[in-house]
């Protein structure tokens, strides 16, 4: 077919010469010379086709071509369907129409669509010509360079989106972990503001508040987990603010014991706003370093008080023998026998000092160690407490839970220890009121508290009331040895002995915990 071997306009390379290849198609061979001629300075080569069908041919077989110049009437496929078949299948290829025509309405609705870049109307000026077609050209090489940088977009676009993701399974593994860290320290942790409202808590904080841990951020740290504004936090939280150091205090409420310590955390390099404060439960380091310290204060005032006790036993023996010899004496003035009455009682009353003491002396030989049910303690101690009870309106009432264990230990010296309590807290009746005794299974194995509805006893006494001779009684009433020699009795049968306030009866609380003899 005429035309259809391209043409070259240069010798150099197609490569380096930076000017398109063209298609010329026209049914005319005598249109397609003149287009040749026109267009050969301009281009690097030239493919010529008689109609569409040949021109989409040698496009299949050659596609490096960039701009195309069809005429718009050309028997069977015209030059619209022609241009919009190319930019169908080869977009980037641009498209000048020659119509000899009167057909600018379908010219302009083809340009509309962009099937057309430029038309040319025969006649055409051979500059113009040029012009369009080396417009064509620069409008191809923009586009191929778009995509070019659409593609350098898209695999930078793709590396970041790879390193970004990367970086966020980094950070999310990392968060993880952190997280994971955070809550698995076991005693309460939180980050907080300078206002001292949490950022984040830890489980062991969540746990200590008793809230969902979704429901603490915002929330003021100390009063969440104390119950109560802390003063003493507060002041810790700013020194720590402030220094960008560490500070610490301890508080105590309800029961319990934190060591406090606010580290100041450095946002950026300008300020610290925030800080990480630790809640570490000393409550039972407390108690454990109370009831040493308590121990050994018992075992030392024991071994005083078994010499003192020793040595003034005869004396006072002596004392109360002359005393009693001397009150037979029928010549005595009433003056006399008052006088010599009141030493008897004191002597007795030194007597009884001093069997408390070698009782209390004699706690550190050892405990007799056995299986005792927990049901001979109730029937032991009903029938001993009458007494207690006689001509008064108070009422001891006896609980024991079913199921609960048998305790091992000295039965004789654990009764004495009920019993002790059970006095007490009737003395602290008065007249009238309740004493309640109940025996059940407890976190040692068994528990036995004795509760009243006496004046209970003060915050400031509870830590010295285990002491030797130390009494809230009145003068005269007690020796101050009774809570001593039971605190020592539980003590060396690996129990404890507490003392707190009865939630509902209003009075004292004493608790006794004793191991269980099927866990030992």
């Amino acid at each position: 077919m005429p035309g259809s071997t391209p043409i070259f306009t240069s010798g150099a390379p197609a490569e380096t010469d930076a000017r398109p290849r063209l298609l010329l198609v026209d049914d005319e061979e005598s249109i397609l010379r003149s287009l040749r001629r026109t267009l050969r300075r301009c281009a690097r080569g030239i493919l010529t086709a008689a109609n569409g069908e040949e021109a989409l041919q040698i496009l299949d077989q050659d596609s490096d071509v960039q701009v195309v110049v069809s005429d718009f009437r050309m028997p069977g496929m015209d030059g619209v369907e022609f241009l919009r078949r190319v930019k169908e299948r080869w977009p980037r290829i641009q498209r000048v129409m020659l119509t000899g025509y009167a057909d600018h309405r379908a010219i302009e609705d083809a340009i509309n669509r962009s099937e057309v870049y430029r038309f040319i109307s025969k006649p055409w000026d051979d500059g113009q010509l040029q012009i369009t077609v080396e417009s064509a050209w620069e409008q191809y090489c923009l586009v191929e360079e778009n995509e070019r940088l659409l593609r350098v977009l898209a695999e930078e676009k793709a590396n970041l989106e790879s390193k970004v993701a990367e970086r966020t399974r980094a950070l999310s593994v990392a968060k993880r972990e952190w997280e994971r860290s955070f809550d698995a320290i076991a005693d309460p942790l939180a980050v907080v503001c300078q206002d001292g409202t949490i950022v984040r808590a830890n489980l062991a904080f969540s746990e200590g508040a008793g809230r969902p841990i979704t429901s603490l951020r915002g929330e003021p740290a100390f009063e969440v987990l104390f119950g109560s504004l802390s003063p003493e936090g507060e002041r810790a939280l700013r020194e720590a603010l402030e220094s960008g150091g560490v500070r610490e205090f301890r508080w105590r409420g309800e029961g319990r014991a934190y060591q406090v310590m606010a580290y100041a955390v450095p946002v950026d390099e300008e300020s610290t706003s925030r800080a990480v404060v630790y809640f570490r439960d000393v409550t039972e380091e407390e108690r454990m370093t109370r009831q040493l310290i308590q121990a050994e204060k018992m075992a030392a005032v024991g071994q005083l008080a078994g010499g003192v006790a020793h040595e003034i036993n005869n004396p006072l023996a002596g004392i109360l023998a002359f005393a009693q010899m001397m009150l037979q004496d029928p010549g005595r003035s009433e003056d006399d026998l008052e006088q010599l009455g009141h030493i008897v009682d004191s002597a007795k009353r030194c007597m009884r000092i001093v069997e408390s003491l070698l009782s209390f002396s004699r706690q550190s030989n050892g405990v007799e160690r056995g299986a005792v049910p927990v049901e001979r303690l109730e029937q032991q101690t009903k029938v001993l407490s009458r007494p207690l009870v006689a001509g008064t309106d108070v009422a001891i009432h006896y609980q024991t839970e079913p199921g609960t264990p048998p305790f091992l230990g000295d039965a004789n010296q654990i009764e004495q220890v009920l019993m002790n309590l059970v006095a007490n807290a009737v003395h602290a009746c008065g007249d009238a009121g309740t004493v309640r005794v109940q025996v059940g299974p407890g976190p040692r194995g068994v528990r036995i508290r004795v509760e009243d509805t006496g004046p209970g006893v003060a915050p400031e006494d509870e830590a010295k009331i285990f002491e030797p001779f130390y009494t809230t009684k009145e003068e005269g009433v007690g020796t101050g040895l009774g809570l001593s020699i039971s605190y020592r009795i539980v003590d060396a049968h690996g129990g404890e002995l507490s003392v707190g306030k009865s939630a509902d009866l209003g009075g004292a609380s004493f608790t006794v915990d004793l191991p269980a003899a099927e866990d030992s």
